[in-house]
């Protein structure tokens, strides 16, 4: 509701037009002060969650990660595009707990795992684009291009350049990532599927049945007791 009510989804060119946005409107800092302000309480989580020590890293790459895009896009006046970008990656954030609900309830359902890697691949290639949109060519053509720190403008060169090289080297991370842990799935889901049928193929043949010859044992003698001829 926010972005339609601001008209930001409707109007693009708002996202760089006038910059620095540094009069932001009520529900708009609102926004970006609760978001802060979550990502900032997740540190101090960690240690009441009792996380174990190997996940620790992991989870302190993922919040720095929101709270440097967050914080990045208030304090550079680069709301706008940050609310966006947000939205994106919320939304694949949200299908990907959706599709752990999912196979918590049911394994054999991965249907939701493979909307989302769809969605996450969409989503870095959509933060690139509108990324390199708003600060490589919008910003670019602007009229104030002057370094002025007190009016919140830093629509220079240098700084578009830094920023667009963090958005690509995060997104080119985050791709890395993925790539890897889809591979790893794959190869575990392989070790599994093959698993289960070496374990069928045993069950078969233990069920089988042992064909024995009519009237031969085992060892491949006559199962009746002959009788002993009288001297």
């Amino acid at each position: 509701p926010l972005l339609f009510q601001e008209g930001y989804l409707s109007n693009p060119r708002s996202w760089w037009e006038n910059y620095p946005h540094v009069f932001l409107p009520f529900q708009v800092k609102f926004f970006y002060l609760c978001q802060l302000a979550y990502w900032l309480h997740a540190l101090p989580e960690l240690y009441f969650q009792k996380v174990r020590k190997e996940e620790i890293p992991r989870h302190l790459r993922y919040i720095s990660l929101y709270l440097m895009h967050i914080a990045g896009a208030y304090l550079l006046n680069l709301t706008r595009l940050g609310l966006i970008l947000l939205l994106l990656q919320y939304f694949a954030e949200f299908l990907f707990h959706m599709a752990r609900l999912f196979y918590f309830t049911d394994e054999n359902n991965e249907k939701l795992f493979n909307a989302w890697a769809v969605v996450f691949v969409i989503t870095r290639l959509f933060t690139l684009t509108l990324s390199v949109l708003v600060i490589g060519f919008g910003l670019a053509r602007a009229e104030n291009q002057t370094f002025d720190l007190e009016k919140g403008n830093f629509n220079t060169l240098l700084s578009r350049m830094f920023v667009l090289s963090l958005v690509c080297l995060f997104q080119t991370w985050m791709m890395w990532h993925f790539i890897r842990f889809q591979l790893r799935r794959w190869r575990e889901y392989r070790d599994e599927q093959s698993a289960r049928q070496r374990a069928a193929a045993l069950t078969k043949q233990q069920s089988k049945p042992i064909k024995r010859e009519s009237g031969k044992s085992e060892n491949g003698t006559s199962p009746r007791t002959k009788k002993l001829k009288s001297p």
